[in-house]
């Protein structure tokens, strides 16, 4: 087992500044290479009340911003025009990116692909929920409405 200190979120794991013990593999193939974690060290501790510190400053500001964002986007239906075949039934799947992609289209807002969820697959033309996790206790939920491109 690796002790690491996260750079950024890791979905499962946890946030920026949090030491982690996980297996070797992954902090060797997955964490380091992609910087989402340094290996752990005694001078490391110093470098987590940094990490730490700058994320309560980011966290103050942005509570407000996520509150608004989420007022929003639980406001307005998002509209997805997807390329479906006979049926509804699309071609591939919803994808995250798309959501995101639309959100940013409808003028609502950024948002990051990698906390957008699904309940399910969607792989059809109707009505659809997602949940988007906007701050680490704040969560929307936004009304998708996928239809057929034209």
């Amino acid at each position: 087992m690796s002790k690491v200190i996260l750079t950024n979120e890791v979905s499962g794991l946890g946030s920026a500044g949090d030491v982690v013990e996980v297996k070797n593999g992954y902090a060797r193939n997955y964490l380091l290479p992609r910087g989402f974690a340094v290996l752990w060290s005694k001078g490391g501790e110093k470098q987590v009340a940094q990490i730490k510190a700058a994320r309560e400053a980011r966290a103050l500001a942005t509570v407000e911003e996520a509150q608004e964002l989420k007022d929003r986007l639980q406001a307005n239906p998002i509209r997805l025009a997807v390329k479906a075949g006979v049926g509804g039934r699309l071609f591939g799947a919803v994808k995250t990116g798309d959501v995101a992609a639309a959100v940013a289209a409808a003028g609502l807002g950024e948002i990051d692909k990698r906390k957008v969820a699904f309940f399910s697959p969607i792989r059809s033309t109707g009505n659809y929920e997602a949940t988007v996790k906007l701050h680490s206790d704040l969560t929307a939920t936004l009304k998708l409405q996928v239809v057929a491109k034209k």
